[in-house]
């Protein structure tokens, strides 16, 4: 089962009253309704959203829609789920009619505009499993008008909404896993929401994880290039006959550094300091190889 397909689940069996009923249908009936000089037809994959619609277009509308079931075999078996609607056709489709123009003004309420968001998921909306994939949610309509509705509908909750036409459709989606989080809490889908939470609480800490490791990496790689560059230059010291110019305690820091390349200037200060006599702090350890650079600086600048 897919993650869609049990948030939705979830979604369809939540107790909502008779004007969020309203909505919700409208809002379906306007995404996913094929309608005809006299019928009104409803295709659906999901069962429990199937039987949602059903009770619903029975409640508002007093009708009963035929169901028809079908399997469907392309890619992969499925059983499709259509309702017929051949009663009272132009009393609903006055009501599709009006929904079509519904706006933000139109709404009154927040659970009213909750709603018709949920009505809109439940036919169009799809979202990716947050533990294989990215987070993205989205929703694919046909009509540019409603897909305009819908994304004024997010934005006006501070979602991070946009829309992008892809062919014929257009799609309004959102990407940032806050927000996708806040509009599962508003369709009050619990279960989902803590498996959502938890799966992006995981990932967030793997990635601090994982940047953190790759800071330190990093870190140890340029300690490393830095250490051997300074052993580098001690050695031509060495070679040129000039080390004996330095002082004794800059000997010392310079005798350690051929010993240990590999460690940053703290800790090749606590080895000195617990070692030797010379006590000496990471700043000190800089101040020596300033003197060391400032000699090989002097020394080229005279033989030139």
């Amino acid at each position: 089962m897919t993650f869609t397909t049990s948030l939705k689940e979830e979604i369809s069996k939540l107790d909502i009253n008779y004007i969020e009923d309203i909505y919700e249908l409208t809002a379906f009936l306007n995404c996913v309704g094929e309608i005809n000089k006299d019928e009104i037809i409803l295709t659906m994959e999901n069962a429990s959203v199937a039987r949602r619609i059903y009770k619903e277009i029975k409640e508002i509308y007093k009708v009963n829609p035929k169901i028809t079931i079908r399997m469907q075999k392309r890619f992969k078996v499925k059983q499709i789920y259509i309702l017929n609607i051949l009663e009272r056709i132009d009393f609903i489709k006055e009501s599709i009619k009006l929904g079509s123009k519904i706006s933000l003004e139109t709404l009154v309420s927040n659970e009213e505009k909750i709603a018709f968001l949920r009505g809109a998921f439940l036919a169009v909306g799809n979202i990716s499993n947050p533990s294989t994939s990215g987070y993205h949610l989205e929703f694919i309509f046909k009509k540019e008008l409603l897909a305009k509705q819908v994304l004024n509908l997010l934005q006006f909750f501070k979602l991070s909404a946009k829309m992008i036409k892809r062919g014929y459709k257009y799609v309004v989606y959102i990407k940032a896993s806050e927000d996708i989080s806040d509009l599962i809490r508003m369709f009050k889908a619990t279960s989902s929401l803590f498996y959502f939470e938890d799966i992006r609480i995981y990932r967030d800490h793997k990635n601090m994880v994982n940047r953190l490791n790759n800071c330190e990496i990093a870190n140890q790689e340029k300690t490393l290039k830095v250490g051997l560059a300074q052993q580098e230059k001690i050695k031509y010291l060495k070679k040129e006959d000039i080390y004996d110019l330095l002082d004794e305690k800059t000997k010392i820091v310079a005798d350690f550094r051929e010993k240990y390349p590999e460690v940053s200037y703290q800790e090749l200060a606590d080895i000195i300091s617990s070692e030797t006599d010379y006590k000496i702090g990471k700043s000190g350890i800089n101040h020596h190889f300033i003197k060391i650079n400032n000699l090989i600086k002097r020394y080229e600048e005279r033989r030139k």
